[in-house]
């Protein structure tokens, strides 16, 4: 079954962190994607909430600067997971709330999913922050 993780967090706290603080967060991520080796498919690292969009409204919609909430946290990323079951995926996100203890993660059964060919691998804070 397929599960996405939503990994939310304080923009402003994230942002914050130094390259090394940053650094070491990853590290510890990336460790917890190579324990459920084969289970991970793809992730990614949003950019800033300043450069969403949101697209909403009758018929061809309106572009609106920003997420579509007012919220404390933001939507900063996403795992997909392929797990056996839900307690799986929970497991998975403790994990990965060890390695980020501030972040919130959000466990949702994916229902459809397209898979696509992999984007190429760029340093996700530089390219995040307009660099």
């Amino acid at each position: 079954m397929l599960y996405a993780l939503l990994a939310y967090h304080v923009e402003s706290d994230v942002m914050s962190w130094s390259k090394e603080e940053d650094a070491t967060v990853m590290r510890d991520l990336m460790e917890v994607h190579q324990t459920f080796a084969g289970q991970f498919g793809p992730s990614a690292r949003l950019a800033p909430t300043a450069k969403a969009r949101t697209l909403r409204g009758p018929g061809a919609g309106r572009a609106l600067d920003g997420p579509f909430a007012e919220t404390k946290e933001q939507l900063l990323g996403l795992y997909i997971l392929d797990v056996k079951s839900e307690d799986e995926a929970l497991d998975a996100a403790r994990q990965l709330r060890r390695a980020n203890p501030s972040a919130v993660y959000e466990i949702r059964p994916i229902v459809f999913y397209l898979p696509g060919s992999a984007p190429p691998k760029i340093d996700a804070r530089t390219k995040a922050a307009g660099d």
